[in-house]
């Protein structure tokens, strides 16, 4: 009976991981056809046959990216909405731009966990765990450092600089989406009932009123 227990814990564990990241391709490759009326969990496959290498290609992560805007930061991604090949990879990056103590405000990425590599300047990185610990984990990287963050864990970065900083961000799924905790809250459609968010946040009413006209 033991055995039989052990057994059926490590098939769990076995699934469980299986199903933690993107589905593996069964072909050599499916690049998305966005025109395609099927509905499948990600994007149908092209005509393999029609397949160029533009496919498989993406121009512009040279460029900077405007961070004039309230937050400092511009995150250019490449994904599968914008590199077809991507689709049934289980990959994709980003390019993220910060000003001078710019920030990329906390978020998460509800299928993926990210690898960031520091390409200019000084960052404050970290991420927070889970209920009901919620300890923050954080960092300063200089040029050339790598961070994790986890699965679905709020993260966040901010140039603690006074020049530009540049960052490229790897991760794990070919459509990691973004939640951004903030716009999320307070900027939902339609909104949150403010009482609902009063007793979250232990603050008054006219705050919340505040911070959801801002959003």
């Amino acid at each position: 009976m033991t055995n039989h227990i052990l057994l059926l814990g490590t098939l769990a564990l076995f699934f469980s991981v299986s199903l933690a990241s993107d589905d593996s391709p069964l072909q050599d490759f499916c690049v998305a056809d966005p025109n395609s009326p099927a509905l499948v969990n990600g994007l149908a496959c092209k005509d393999a046959k029609i397949v160029q290498a533009i496919d498989f290609s993406f121009s512009g992560l040279h460029l900077a990216g405007n961070t004039s805007n309230v937050v400092g930061s511009r995150v250019t991604p490449v994904t599968v909405a914008q590199l077809a090949g991507l689709n049934t990879l289980g990959i994709s990056m980003a390019r993220i731009d910060y000003a001078p103590w710019g920030i990329n405000p906390p978020h998460t990425h509800p299928r993926a966990s990210e690898i960031l590599t520091v390409i200019e300047g000084q960052l404050e990185v970290g991420f927070v765990t889970s209920n009901p610990e919620n300890r923050l984990i954080t960092k300063v990287l200089q040029k050339g450092d790598v961070f994790v963050f986890p699965i679905n864990l709020i993260h966040f970065q901010r140039n603690i600089g006074y020049s530009n900083a540049v960052a490229i961000a790897a991760l794990s799924s070919q459509n990691p989406g973004v939640i951004t905790i903030a716009n999320a809250v307070f900027g939902s459609t339609p909104d949150i009932a403010t009482d609902i968010l009063v007793k979250a946040f232990k603050v008054d009413k006219s705050i919340v009123s505040r911070l959801q006209s801002t959003f």
